[in-house]
């Protein structure tokens, strides 16, 4: 390919970002913080070449191995929720391809990601090393789990729906911290959960649809 057309579908897949970026306005996300990341950070690499083309649809697609990646308004509503306290030190649970994790990452200070799939692990790394972002660090593991060695941290963000709040995850919370973590089955919904100086507090949010989380490493 010559440097002619890497420049054309460079400009064109801007110009979708930022197309998406004006309908998640639209649709209710204020956080320009979280916006102006999502216009910088390109989808489609993070996706099968095949179905690059609907890359910047709002909605979420497959990356194989039975994983998918966000819809980009609920990338952006989990996001903006995070932030909310802006937290410096970020655990991500579920790395997926790395497209939340590259969001976060321009967003946090670090970022630390485990994801259960060794190969999407590993995918997840490639694509962060081919766009130059250095602050995060991925592993391999259960996410039931959480990091408990690099915690704590000042927020935790779960892209996979559990039945229930892993405990050993509100164990890692700082004082301060946030989780945002869709829970349930088949009817699913965005808790975000506070670690207050009295305790826990939970709030429920809008209705979401997630893969399961599962515990353990899959090969």
């Amino acid at each position: 390919m010559t440097a002619r057309n890497q420049q054309g579908i460079g400009m064109t897949s801007q110009r979708t970002r930022d197309r998406l970026v004006a309908r998640l306005a639209e649709r209710g996300i204020t956080d320009h913080a979280v916006l102006g990341q999502m216009a910088k950070i390109p989808r489609h690499l993070f996706i099968d070449e095949a179905l690059a083309h609907r890359a910047y649809e709002d909605t979420a697609l497959p990356i194989g191995l039975g994983q998918t990646i966000s819809q980009p308004f609920v990338v952006a509503a989990m996001t903006a929720l995070l932030l909310a306290r802006q937290p410096a030190k970020v655990l991500e649970i579920g790395s997926g391809c790395g497209y939340q994790t590259a969001i976060l990452a321009g967003l946090c200070r670090e970022v630390w990601s485990i994801e259960r799939i060794p190969a999407l692990a590993r995918r997840a790394e490639q694509n962060l090393r081919e766009l130059k972002i250095r602050n995060v660090r991925i592993k391999a593991g259960d996410g039931y789990e959480g990091w408990p060695d690099r915690a704590p941290f000042d927020a935790i963000i779960v892209t996979a729906a559990a039945p229930q709040v892993p405990p050993r995850l509100l164990e890692q919370l700082a004082p301060g911290a946030r989780m945002v973590i869709p829970v349930g089955g088949a009817a699913q919904s965005l808790w975000v959960i506070d670690n207050e100086p009295d305790g826990l507090v939970q709030t429920e949010h809008d209705a979401v649809r997630f893969v399961p989380l599962l515990p353990g490493v899959s090969a």
